[in-house]
């Protein structure tokens, strides 16, 4: 597997991202996640956009960070938030989804982040699994779901 650097407008990216609203859209019995992203939100130093590749050069995981601070919507100063972790089903269980928050988590603290934060639903065990196995830990909602109950929010220190 080997890991680029691409655009969020990417058409790997879409078509990932297509692929991770469908199973939003099954989970949760809704129309995917409504969160308003921008291509310009993950561009660095503001952000990054990952997708890795198998070795016949199908994107098979993605993931990216995109600055936050302090807002009305609940988000710190120096705040990176994950969106977007998703592997296909084929791939999953071949640690893609660590290696991917691993170079965020890197990518974020390089751009002076002091904190990861991602929110996540219950519908979701896999990924709160991972999160709290890579350290991070309950905190106060935050972001376009921030009411919703079955919201989950989670943060780690990049420091």
């Amino acid at each position: 597997m080997i890991i680029h650097t691409r655009p969020f407008d990417h058409p790997d990216a879409r078509k990932l991202n297509d692929m991770v609203q469908l199973e939003y859209a099954e989970r949760y019995g809704d129309e995917g996640d409504l969160t308003p992203l921008d291509p310009s939100m993950f561009r660095p130093p503001h952000g990054l956009y990952l997708i890795a590749y198998d070795e016949q050069d199908r994107p098979v995981a993605t993931g990216g960070w995109r600055t936050q601070n302090r807002n009305a919507e609940g988000y710190a100063d120096g705040d990176a938030e994950l969106k977007r972790m998703y592997v296909v089903p084929e791939a999953r269980g071949l640690g893609l989804a660590r290696r991917i928050l691993a170079a965020l988590e890197d990518d974020a603290r390089a751009a002076g982040r002091t904190r990861m934060v991602l929110e996540t639903g219950d519908a979701q065990p896999e990924a709160i699994a991972l999160y709290v196995s890579s350290g991070y830990e309950p905190c106060a909602k935050f972001g376009y779901y921030r009411e919703y109950e079955s919201s989950r929010c989670y943060a780690k220190p990049l420091q």
